[in-house]
């Protein structure tokens, strides 16, 4: 009879994070949908130009690229303050954000090697995967990476904002694009783990469905990260 009630408890727990994991890949993934439509919709219908001037890149670029950084640090800090729904909703303007913000480079990719946009997001989503599986099922508590990767992408904002002023050379610009690549696929290892565990220790519902909403925020911005700095290594010629 107890181990027939441990059966019982134990399936509960099983289908309870399968559909909190389900909702996170549903949100992470409908937003990854959503920047890739902004983006190509952007290129197509010619709103590049509200993006990049002869002269490089134009103020609205700027403020797209700070709104938006802007929006998810806003986001994240009131995450469980704020109704699912309305963080969802704020989710996906960021999506948008994004979308607008990646497109010269996408821009750049199609004209310059139309595959690596392909081969980018290919890659980006195997160790994705890979990662976020690796994070999901070790037993090694990976929590001691959190400082250095914490450290490690407000190193690589600040060399992207240096970048905007000043122009950095091939090699370091390689050496930047796969300390990136590596930092944000730990960080879905990372993620993806105390995810699994804060799982674990909420109780109560409406919590646990905006950490849903704030773990697909943290996993879109390492998968788009990688595609970003992955499209980086393939055209830095």
């Amino acid at each position: 009879m107890v181990t027939g009630l441990k059966k019982s408890v134990a399936s509960k727990v099983g289908n309870g994070i399968d559909l909190y994991l389900k909702k996170i890949f549903s949100l992470m993934f409908g937003a990854v949908a959503v920047t890739a439509i902004t983006a190509f919709v952007t290129i197509y219908m010619g709103g590049i130009r509200m993006l990049v001037s002869n002269g490089g890149m134009t103020p609205f670029f700027y403020v797209v690229i700070f709104g938006g950084l802007a929006l998810s640090i806003w986001a994240q800090a009131r995450a469980f303050s704020m109704r699912p729904a309305t963080a969802a909703i704020l989710l996906f303007l960021y999506a948008v954000l994004i979308g607008l913000g990646i497109t010269p480079l996408i821009w750049g990719g199609l004209a310059v090697n139309p595959a690596s946009i392909v081969w980018a997001f290919v890659i980006a989503a195997l160790m994705f995967a890979c990662m976020a599986a690796f994070g999901y099922r070790t037993a090694k508590n990976l929590s001691f990476l959190g400082i250095f990767l914490f450290m490690g992408m407000i190193g690589l904002i600040l060399v992207g904002i240096i970048s905007m002023i000043w122009t950095l050379g091939g090699t370091f610009s390689t050496i930047v694009c796969a300390l990136g690549v590596l930092i944000f696929a730990l960080f879905t290892a990372y993620d993806m783990q105390t995810l699994k565990r804060s799982y674990e220790v909420l109780g109560d519902d409406t919590q646990k469905d905006q950490l849903a909403v704030l773990g697909a925020l943290h996993l879109y911005i390492s998968f788009i990260a990688m595609f970003q700095y992955l499209l980086g290594l393939l055209n830095r010629n």
